[in-house]
């Protein structure tokens, strides 16, 4: 019999997320990660509605609520004039927390339904298919078996590799560096400053700071000097940065596995699609994602053999969708002059007008398509 029902390798939004669905269901859940601590980096702040449903049934939508930054709406900017200004409803405003407290209280909340589900510092180099289950070498040095093994180990995954899937490159990909800094203003919207030069955005975060993201084509942006210099060349903003923070350069790229379900290892969020963080869509995806699999899982389980198809089908169109609205909002933020310029902030203001600025706000916060 195996040790557990489900084997996660990876401890990152999603694969806490997957731990805490499955576990209120009574399935024995195991989670490996590599990591003996938590990841403080900059990562994804943008809670979208699909989202903040999933955490909701996660039981941690309300925290996250009392944390978080709600932020409800924006504005696109060229040369100090607003080409579209959206207010989100209700139904479409975001949740602004950084990645590391989301991921708190995700652990949290599985210590909480399983005290023993958690394996930090633990590497799995190796999955073995047995028949009704599969052996995970981890370490190196010792076993477990699991009848499912769900790879949540992100862009980089091993067990991708082990299996052989084709890691397919998609349209999209540039270089950008990003700063967390204070911010006196408080403004809770975001401001996407389209320039000739390049892009600017600017996104608010809870406890008075903001974040800043530019492009950098040329990658020449990653010190606070270049950064500040740039920001006020393209926008005419002055910013401040204290003494020891830096930038954090970036590559925004994209690549879909070929198959996300090997028998019964199964890939789920970053493992199984890298979307551009422009526009703020890879967790949320992944959280999605997850929230199908669960379902497979317990038919899985019920049925005694792997019952993945309907899920990979979902996962890899959903990919795809993302994954085309994120070429599209870099393709909106790339430097351009003459008449292309003039075509592309007449088509941002055509999406900005009021026909079509509830459709433009539905896609930019994932509820539609």
């Amino acid at each position: 019999m195996p040790d557990h029902d489900v084997a996660i390798v990876g401890a990152g939004p999603i694969g806490l997320l997957l731990a805490c669905l499955l576990a209120q269901r009574g399935i024995d859940v195991a989670v490996f990660e590599a990591r003996d601590g938590a990841d403080h980096r900059s990562r994804a702040i943008g809670i979208h509605p699909p989202g903040i449903a999933v955490l909701d049934a996660s039981g941690i939508g309300a925290a996250a609520r009392e944390e978080a930054l709600t932020l409800r709406g924006g504005e696109v900017i060229s040369e100090g004039r607003v080409l579209a200004s959206l207010e989100f409803t209700t139904k479409q405003r975001v949740l602004i927390l950084p990645q590391h407290r989301t991921d708190a209280l995700l652990r949290q909340r599985l210590c909480e339904l399983n005290g023993n589900a958690l394996c930090v510092g633990h590497t799995v180099s190796g999955v073995h298919p047995e028949g009704d289950r599969v052996r995970l070498r981890v370490d190196g040095a010792r076993d477990s078996t699991a009848s499912f093994v769900i790879a949540a180990d992100g862009v980089r995954s091993g067990i991708r590799r082990l299996l052989g899937i084709d890691w397919r490159p998609q349209r999209g990909q540039g270089w950008y560096a990003m700063a967390d800094i204070p911010d006196t203003e408080s403004d809770p919207r975001a401001q996407l400053y389209c320039e000739p030069a390049g892009l600017v955005e600017s996104f608010p975060l809870p406890g008075g700071r903001r974040r800043w993201v530019t492009g950098d084509p040329y990658r020449e942006l990653g010190d606070a000097s270049a950064l500040t210099n740039a920001v006020r060349q393209r926008t005419g903003i002055p910013l401040s940065f204290p003494d020891g923070i830096q930038p954090t350069a970036f590559q925004a790229r994209q690549h879909r596995a070929s198959r996300v379900a090997e028998g019964r290892v199964v890939l789920v969020g970053d493992a199984a699609h890298e979307t551009s963080p422009i526009g703020g869509q890879g967790m949320n995806l992944g959280w999605a994602a997850a929230r199908s699999l669960v379902a497979a899982i317990e038919r899985s389980l019920r049925e005694r053999h792997p019952e993945f198809g309907d899920y990979e089908r979902s996962a890899l169109r959903s990919a795809a969708r993302a994954q085309r609205r994120s070429f599209f909002y870099m393709t909106m933020g790339k430097p351009v002059r003459g008449p292309i310029r003039l075509g592309r902030n007449a088509l941002i203001r055509m999406l900005g007008t009021a026909p079509l600025r509830g459709l433009t706000a539905d896609m930019i916060t994932m509820r539609r398509g």
